[in-house]
This record gives structure tokens, sequence and C-alpha cells, in this order.
């Protein structure tokens, strides 16, 4: 299953409507991508740390979980300055590095950390069961947050049955290799691996209608009414509305 340690704290985040977490998520993530302006962005990095804090999460939880982003955006400041035409900034051998490509790696990089900030703080800290009956209750199509759930609750038996074909292929003595025979395996895997996933599927299909499953998920859980949430929504709103109005200004 996928880990969801961040989702067992109990802190002012923790305890707000998933709703209000959602909404929030997206109306700020949406703003902060569309920003430019170095200023305006370092204030909404500056929001995305506040709502971690606010969180109460570890900063090893929090980084553990910007490491793949980090990689991503290191292969940018890798390739893009020196590839992006415009003034240059300075020369590495033949290589030039140009201000605008340099402008653009830092942009990048500051809305990719801190929207990946926010999701980890209104997110990551509520369950992807919690997350779908959220969704559900904003009126998200029902096909949608069904594969959600059952994305999440089935990634995990997909990927112990493609450990199982690889120990199997092992034992009848595979090693890998850059050759036909290596490639051919792996597709026999893949394929395998689609048929399983297919009958596995039905299977657990026909379950869901012993059970009386109608394609909609009924919970008997409701959020518990929490007098911060209007006060949080509009703090949200209220400082995401002057960032934007400060970019442009400043444009």
């Amino acid at each position: 299953m996928i880990d969801e340690e961040l989702a067992l704290g109990d802190s002012f985040i923790h305890r707000l409507d998933p709703c209000v977490r959602v909404i929030s998520a997206f109306v700020v993530s949406f703003a902060l991508a569309l920003s430019n302006g170095f200023g305006v962005l370092g204030l909404y990095f500056f929001f995305a740390l506040t709502l971690v804090w606010l969180a109460s999460l570890e900063p090893k939880a929090v980084v553990k979980r910007l490491k793949p982003m980090l990689l991503f955006v290191l292969m940018i400041w890798v390739i893009l300055p020196f590839t992006f035409e415009g003034e240059a900034f300075a020369h590495l051998g033949p290589l030039t590095i140009t201000r605008p490509g340099l402008a653009l790696c830092l942009r990048i990089s500051i809305k990719s950390v801190a929207i990946l900030l926010v999701f980890i703080a209104l997110l990551a800290t509520m369950t992807v069961a919690t997350l779908g009956q959220a969704l559900h209750r904003l009126k998200i199509p029902d096909k949608m947050v069904f594969l959600l759930l059952m994305t999440y609750r089935y990634i995990s038996v997909i990927h112990g049955e493609y450990l199982r074909l690889v120990r199997a292929a092992r034992l009848r003595g595979f090693i890998p290799g850059t050759n036909l025979h290596s490639y051919k395996t792996y597709a026999y895997i893949a394929g395998m691996l689609f048929v399983r996933a297919s009958l596995r599927a039905e299977r657990v299909h026909k379950a869901m209608l012993c059970r009386g499953f109608s394609g909609k998920f009924l919970t008997l859980d409701t959020p518990v009414e929490n007098r911060l949430n209007p006060f949080f929504m509009a703090g949200v709103s209220v400082a995401t509305l002057a960032l934007v109005v400060m970019e442009t200004m400043w444009k």
C-alpha cells in the first residue's frame, strides 16, 4: 500500500474539512503556476512553507517526498541554461550559460517545489480514502473517484504480481541483458502482467457485485465540524487574491 504516514497527525491542517483542503490546494496551485515575478513567487514559497508548518510535518518526511521533484529540477538546471537562447551570463568552455535560461530554471524550481509543498501540506495529510470522499462531496464524477480509489487499492497488488513474474523468470535462469532474448522476456512479462491484472479486475468486480455494489461508494463517515473551516478558506482566498493583485501591479 502507498505510505500514508503524514495522514496520522493531529495538527491544525489535519482537523480541517477535507473539501476545504482540496479546494485550497487547487486554488493556490493554479494561481502559483500562472505567476512569473520572482517577488511574488518568493511570497508563494513562504506561504507554502507556512502551510507545511501548520501541518506540523517532520522535515525529513517532507524532504523524502521532495526528492523525486528535486532530481527533475536538477536535470533542468543541467540542460536548460546551456540551450536557452538569450544574453550570455557566463561561458563554460565551449558552452554558454544564458541569463533567460537561468531565470527560467529558477522560476520552474520555485514553482515546482512550492506547488508540491502545498500538496504535501494539504493533500498528503489525508488518506486516499478521505481524498476520494472529499472529491465525491465536491461533485467530481463518480467514475473518476472510483478510478482513483481502485488504482490506489490495487497498484501494490499489481506490483506484487510483477515481482512474482520476475522472480519466476530468474529461477528459470533468466539474466537481464541488452539482447533480443531479454527484450522478448520483458515483453512476455508485460503481457502476462496485463492478463493477470485483467483477470483479477474481473474477479474483484464480480465480488463487489455480489456485495451489492452499484457503481457508487457509500460511507458512514462524516467530517467533524470545525469552526475554523470558513476562516481558513477565507484566509487562503484573500492571500491568493492579494498575491494575484501584486503580480498584476508588478508587471
